[in-house]
């Protein structure tokens, strides 16, 4: 048996939302163990290249002397290892890293985790239309304004632990589609100590589902530079995307009542060889549930990429969805939703929902 022990976490943090390269690296090979071993290959490339301390200190992206300074103190070639040798294997060009869906200029909240506690402002950016994931990231592939600038906004969870996190909301750009990369700055103003890092998106009409991670693939929309016809529309809130270059499927299905719940289906948004969908599952009765399930067929052909909140089984052609461990009790009339993302084609699956 070969013990791993990594060196003690360095500093201080990184995205998690849009998750960063090696925070969804992290997240794709960390095991029951707590050893790393990424099943991403975009990510154990890196992990070759830089050791698995990368993935164990995941928030430590930094220069400690870096000031406020962004072109001219990093290179091309190395913005998202922030200049960092320990994380030169995060510079990698590829397109096969774990992406992020998004909606373009939708509302969303980012969370940038919080390992050490510290004052200042966060800088986020996107890539250029003529940006190419075939080549490192240079200064000359960012919009030279970010499109999100935040100073010391509010934390949750506990400081110095992988789910403690800064929160606030932002608009993303509202005229972008395919893959890009949002690249964050995070300048302290109690010390020189600046982070940076690599997020890789997808504009395409999603909410935030992540795929590439443990065995989910990757599901790039198209390049950016070559939009399809016409152009995303954000909706009113991340929750509600407006009209978009996906498809979307007929007039949810509502099932009758079962078990004091209901499930009701719709497709969110569809690309060419998958789809989003969400189901709202509802308490009908005149007492709390304390947890729930909604099965349905996938039908031919479709098979699941991705399940947030909610924990899946499949068996067959027949899936299982079970409520989280957050969202399980439902007051009556009360509901909640979980989304997915799936290849194939979307149908109108009748939904069955059970309460327990």
């Amino acid at each position: 048996m070969t013990v791993v022990t990594p060196n003690a976490a360095s500093a201080h943090g990184a995205a998690m939302t849009p998750g960063s390269r090696t925070y969804l690296c992290w997240v794709d090979g960390l095991d029951q163990t707590g050893q790393i071993r990424p099943t991403n290959q975009a990510c154990a490339a890196a992990v070759n290249q830089s050791g698995a301390n990368s993935l164990y200190n995941w928030f430590s992206v930094l220069r400690s002397d870096a000031a406020g300074r962004k072109a001219g103190f990093i290179p091309d070639g190395q913005l998202c290892s922030g200049g960092n040798s320990g994380f030169s294997g995060y510079n990698l060009a590829r397109n096969d890293w774990p992406l992020t869906h998004l909606t373009a200029g939708a509302t969303m909240e980012f969370k940038y985790s919080n390992w050490a506690h510290h004052p200042g402002t966060f800088y986020f950016y996107i890539t250029k239309d003529s940006w190419s994931p075939n080549r490192p990231l240079a200064w000359s592939d960012l919009e030279e304004t970010p499109f999100l600038t935040v100073t010391n906004p509010p934390q949750r969870g506990a400081v110095g632990t992988n789910d403690g996190h800064y929160y606030f909301s932002g608009r993303l750009p509202s005229n972008k589609s395919g893959q890009h990369i949002i690249y964050s700055h995070w300048v302290r103003s109690d010390s020189q100590e600046n982070f940076y890092g690599c997020s890789d998106v997808v504009f395409d009409g999603g909410n935030g589902q992540v795929t590439g991670i443990r065995g989910n693939p990757a599901t790039p929309g198209p390049n950016p530079t070559t939009p399809g016809p016409n152009p995303t529309t954000p909706g009113p809130n991340p929750t509600t995307p407006g009209p978009n270059p996906t498809t979307p499927g007929p007039n949810p299905t509502t099932p009758a009542p079962s078990g004091g719940c209901s499930a009701t289906y719709r497709t969110v948004s569809s690309w060419s060889g998958g789809f989003q969908g969400e189901v709202t599952v509802r308490n009908n009765g005149t007492s709390s549930i304390g947890g729930w399930s909604a099965s349905w067929n996938l039908g031919s052909g479709v098979t699941i990429n991705s399940v947030w909140s909610g924990t899946h089984t499949v068996s067959g052609s027949n899936i299982t969805v079970r409520n989280a461990a957050w969202n399980g009790t439902l007051a009556p009339n009360a509901s909640t939703t979980f989304g997915f993302t799936a290849s194939g084609t979307s149908g109108t699956p009748a939904v069955t929902c059970s309460a327990s």
